[in-house]
C-alpha cells in the first residue's frame, strides 16, 4: 500500500520497497519530474507517476549526510577563511620583515 506524499524539495524519504533513503532537490510542474538524490550521491530524475507508484515514508536528515548542502556551505566557508588566513599571514610577514628592517636601521644610527 503506497502513501502519496508530495515532493517537498529538501524532505528526505525513505522508499520502504527498496530500502534506501533519498532527498528531494527540486520539482519541475511544467516537465512533471522530481530529482532526487540518494544517501550515496547518485542522482536521479524521476516523473510524477513513477513518485505515486513508490511505496514512501517520510524521514529525518540522515545522522552524517556528507552531501548536505549545509555542509557544502560549511565547508565553502572554511575554504574562504583558509584563503583569507594565508593572505593574512602573508601580510604579517611582510610587515614583520619591515619592521625588522626598522630596527637595524634604528640600530645604525646609535
Amino acid at each position: 500500500m503506497a502513501r502519496e506524499y508530495e515532493p517537498t524539495v529538501g524532505q528526505w524519504y525513505e522508499n520502504l520497497e527498496e530500502n534506501e533513503s533519498f532527498r528531494v532537490l527540486s520539482v519541475d510542474p511544467d516537465a512533471e519530474t522530481i530529482e532526487i538524490e540518494y544517501l550515496d550521491g547518485d542522482i536521479e530524475e524521476i516523473d510524477l507517476d513513477t513518485w505515486a507508484e513508490l511505496d514512501l515514508d517520510k524521514v529525518t536528515e540522515p545522522e552524517g549526510w556528507a552531501g548536505s548542502d549545509n555542509d557544502e556551505d560549511e565547508e565553502e566557508e572554511e575554504e574562504e577563511e583558509k584563503d583569507l588566513d594565508e593572505t593574512w599571514d602573508e601580510d604579517d610577514e611582510d610587515e614583520d620583515e619591515d619592521d625588522w628592517d626598522d630596527d637595524d636601521e634604528e640600530n645604525d644610527h646609535y
